[in-house]
């Protein structure tokens, strides 16, 4: 331990025991966006790592924590996917642009395996308890970031001074559960692009009159979209 502290790298017990975690749970991580949260448990993940329960159970100590670690770590790959990129670009609609877009490629991969935020959120939506405060404690920090992006953009004159932050999140956080819900249930062709349409004219709603930043996406330079 006091060579971890010291900045040592950390022995091979520990290294291998940091990656046959990680490993744990791609597999339940995987698990989870087919089957659901509730598809998770020790004996099912042990059968797909082919390890044993009592191995996967030294990692987690009981299935809530591995459920609360599978949300946990798909809140970190979304961040990384989707928010992370979005910041490096100009504040304003760039930005908010950018949000959505990586947001919308990344329901269309989900496509075929499932949104844990969206299958958690009807899994858990009346069922108190640590798994569901996890769940909503992320979805919460997403769209407090998405909502700090919308008052940028007002704040920038990109949209109406008049806008409300808040609406503008509804209908935006709206448009990606009719995808989700069109595109994976229904099977219906083309609901990628008509969410992508929907968001520009949600925008097109609240556009601040004669803002370059604020015109819909077909008519701006190939920087500005970029």
């Amino acid at each position: 331990m006091a060579g971890i502290r010291d900045g040592a790298a950390p022995s091979r017990p520990l290294l291998k025991g940091r990656q046959t975690r990680a490993a744990i749970l791609d597999a339940a991580l995987a698990l989870a966006s087919q089957m659901g949260l509730e598809g998770l448990s020790i004996g099912a993940l042990a059968e797909v790592t082919r390890m044993s329960k009592s191995g996967v159970f030294a990692h987690f100590g009981s299935r809530e924590e591995l459920q609360i670690s599978v949300v946990r770590e798909y809140h970190a790959r979304f961040e990384e996917e989707v928010f992370n990129p979005a910041m490096r670009l100009r504040r304003g609609l760039p930005r908010l642009r950018a949000l959505f877009d990586r947001w919308v490629r990344r329901v269309a991969v989900e496509i075929d395996s499932g949104c844990i935020y969206i299958s958690g959120a009807v899994e858990f939506d009346d069922r108190p308890g640590p798994v569901r405060d996890a769940l909503v404690t992320m979805v919460q920090t997403w769209q407090t970031a998405l909502e700090r992006a919308i008052r940028i953009a007002v704040d920038e004159g990109h949209l109406r001074s008049d806008a409300d932050p808040q609406q503008v999140l509804f209908e935006v956080h709206g448009l990606i559960l009719a995808l989700h819900h069109d595109a994976r249930f229904l099977r219906h062709p083309g609901a990628v692009e008509r969410a992508r349409k929907a968001f520009e004219r949600v925008l097109d709603g609240y556009a601040a009159p004669d803002h370059a930043d604020a015109a819909p996406r077909k008519t701006r330079g190939r920087a500005a979209s970029n």
